[in-house]
């Protein structure tokens, strides 16, 4: 019997090309999106009673319930130091609420075919980033989720965390549109990648933790094992090439940051 898979964020970029490669692999394939049609059906991640009918009616199509990628993800970028806006709680609610809410509507049926929970976390859940810090926090979190859904729910379950890096979808318009791209950056990974690895979590054997690219996987691990204060120095010395570069000249938002991170004095 073909495996079935239910993918949140199935309309975008990364979500799309996952759903295409479990299709290719033999998979059955249902998504959840705010923008539905074909095979996805409308959800959004925020509203649990949305979440609840959602999930129902995507498990009563696939006729039961393997697997659940939590891959829904918004982007949008803020200051540290200012209160958290609307854009930045929304940001925490759909990244790192929103696949507690998935998961729970999901359980039972999970629990029931012994199943499999795959997190797609980021990058920035090992290395932060100035300006990004909601995006930053719910991807940390995301993992610390990961490690208490195992613990709770191991008996029955296996929980996968993914991890890409820069990939070029529309979740970086609203930074880009800001002055703060990672075009430049930091370098990019394919959409495949991410695609063929969420496959991989989803279909192959068990994996706790899987980067979406062999440098990656070297990176993280590195990340990892560094002092946090070297990892922070690392950062800090690559905004601030970027900023003597130019790479911030756009950003209302960094202005005053990266005259600092220059080295430019007022």
């Amino acid at each position: 019997m073909s495996v079935r898979v239910l993918i949140t964020g199935a309309a975008g970029g990364i979500g799309r090309a996952a759903a295409a490669e479990l299709r290719a692999r033999g998979a059955r394939v249902a998504g959840l999106d705010r923008h539905a049609g074909g095979e996805i059906v409308a959800c959004d991640v925020r509203d649990q009673a949305g979440v609840d009918a959602a999930v129902a009616e995507a498990v009563e199509r696939l006729g039961g319930l393997d697997v659940l990628v939590n891959n829904a993800g918004v982007g949008t970028p803020q200051s540290a130091g200012a209160p958290p806006d609307d854009a930045a709680l929304a940001v925490l609610d759909v990244n790192l609420i929103g696949p507690w809410r998935v998961t729970a509507a999901a359980l039972p049926h999970l629990r029931a075919a012994r199943g499999r929970v795959v997190n797609v976390a980021s990058a920035l859940a090992f290395v932060t980033l100035p300006f990004a810090p909601a995006y930053c926090m719910s991807k940390r979190g995301l993992v610390a989720y990961s490690d208490a859904l195992r613990l709770e729910h191991g008996d029955a379950i296996t929980v996968t965390t993914v991890y890409p890096g820069y990939i070029r979808t529309g979740i970086h318009a609203e930074s880009t549109a800001a002055g703060l791209a990672l075009e430049g950056a930091v370098p990019p990974e394919r959409v495949t990648d991410a695609a063929r690895t969420i496959a991989r979590a989803a279909l192959g054997p068990p994996r706790r933790d899987l980067a979406t690219t062999r440098a990656g996987a070297a990176g993280y691990a590195l990340a990892r094992l560094a002092p946090r204060s070297l990892v922070d120095r690392v950062v800090r010395r690559r905004i601030g090439a970027l900023a003597r570069r130019g790479h911030f000249g756009a950003s209302e938002l960094a202005a005053e940051f990266a005259r600092r991170a220059a080295g430019v004095r007022p």
